[in-house]
């Protein structure tokens, strides 16, 4: 997937510490996998520097808990940025946007690039950069509902963020409330710098994850496949349509270590289907994400059976880190080859499977691994050609 018979496609992103987690890593990953560079950059770091990300959710209280989230690494240099050299701007949310939309250099690069008419991705607070740079006036446009009163002092015309999966466009400028509308966000981010998105039409992409199911492994892909147009769904056995399972963090941390020396509690993430009700006809793709849920789903024979009968089917089979243990247990991973790292090599080979360790993803036939979750750009470009889904430029 990518451009076709042109420059490859290019996007900058502004980051900074305690920019939301999701709001960076979503576009983030989802524009790699079909073949657009992104450049994150921060206004006082340097290229391989890292931003501590911020997770936003709900934990029943009157206002969002703001979590410690991932490690950001930046691959690019806020001084080296030419505008022109960008098919869009992405500003994600979170507390950083109260530091930048004052920063005189980023006010102006935004100025700059709302001059080149291409598009600007602003999510939750990240509007109050907008409004810092004079674009807000005359533009139709939502945002965390605390910014309201501020979008409408600045000229804009407030749209209500309901329901909350609700991304509006105007013109170049495209705004949302955050996170929940992520799906919606990529299929205008991509309209918007001239995707052409076939084969995804009427495909299904199921999800089975549990309490503890990583973070990004689970959200990143299934965002992902909601924003190409995919209908998406995730069970959790013992969980009900409607019902959250939290997800963990897996994170090396700034020092970095040999195994993951961050696990922190994640985002909530909501199932939309039961597994007594859901059926594998109407499904073309099962996902397991890994995380720590596959130490126990990979003993469920609810899970193992449902495996089983995708691959029964010659439906495809996929799964991320951790996740190869479930395929294991469904007996499935003999004679494939697999992207595998850590102790699952040990996994994969004990069920008679090929360990690559030198891939980030691998497609073998109608199965696709991924090491986890830094491999994910790979997986969903796998992955949807499995499917028979592309995106062109």
């Amino acid at each position: 997937m990518g451009s076709v018979g042109q420059r490859a496609k290019r996007a900058l992103m502004i980051c900074g510490d305690y920019m939301e987690d999701y709001e960076a890593m979503v576009p983030f990953q989802v524009l790699q996998a079909v073949g657009v560079r992104v450049d994150a950059v921060s206004p006082n770091k340097k290229t391989g520097q890292k931003c501590v990300t911020a997770v936003h959710e709900y934990m029943g209280y009157e206002i969002y808990t703001e979590l410690e989230g991932h490690f950001f690494t930046l691959n690019a240099s806020f001084s080296d940025a030419n505008l022109e050299d960008y098919d869009a701007l992405i500003i994600p949310g979170g507390r950083f946007t109260e530091v930048i939309c004052v920063d005189d250099d980023v006010v102006n690069m935004v100025t700059r690039f709302a001059g080149l008419g291409r598009p600007i991705l602003t999510t939750c607070h990240s509007q109050l950069v907008l409004v810092s740079a004079g674009l807000i006036s005359g533009k139709r446009c939502t945002a965390f509902p605390s910014l309201k009163h501020v979008v409408k002092l600045a000229g804009g015309a407030w749209v209500e963020p309901d329901p909350v999966t609700t991304a509006v466009a105007d013109g170049n400028v495209i705004t949302a409330i955050g996170w929940p509308a992520h799906n919606e966000i990529l299929s205008q981010l991509l309209g918007s710098m001239g995707a052409r998105i076939t084969g995804a039409h009427g495909k299904s992409v199921l999800f089975v994850c549990g309490d503890y199911t990583e973070d990004y492994e689970i959200n990143v892909v299934f965002r992902a496949f909601g924003g190409l147009g995919c209908r998406v769904d995730a069970i959790s056995p013992g969980k009900s349509a409607g019902e959250k399972c939290v997800t963990c963090i897996q994170d090396f941390g700034i020092k970095g270590s040999e195994i993951c020396s961050e696990q922190k509690v994640g985002h909530y993430f909501i199932i939309t289907n039961d597994v007594e009700r859901m059926k594998v006809a109407d499904y073309d793709c099962i996902v397991i994400p890994g995380g720590r849920a596959p130490e126990y789903l990979a003993v469920d024979e609810r899970v193992v059976s449902l495996v089983k009968q995708f691959s029964e089917e010659n439906k495809i089979v996929s799964a991320i880190g951790e996740g190869q243990l479930v395929l294991a247990a469904a007996g499935l991973l003999k004679g494939k080859k697999c992207a595998s790292s850590g102790g699952m090599r040990v996994v994969v080979g004990l069920a008679g499977g090929e360990a690559d360790e030198t891939s980030e993803s691998v497609a073998h036939g109608k199965m696709v691994t991924a090491k986890g979750w830094n491999s994910l750009p790979n997986f969903i470009s796998d992955l949807a050609s499995v499917l028979g889904i592309t995106v062109t430029f």
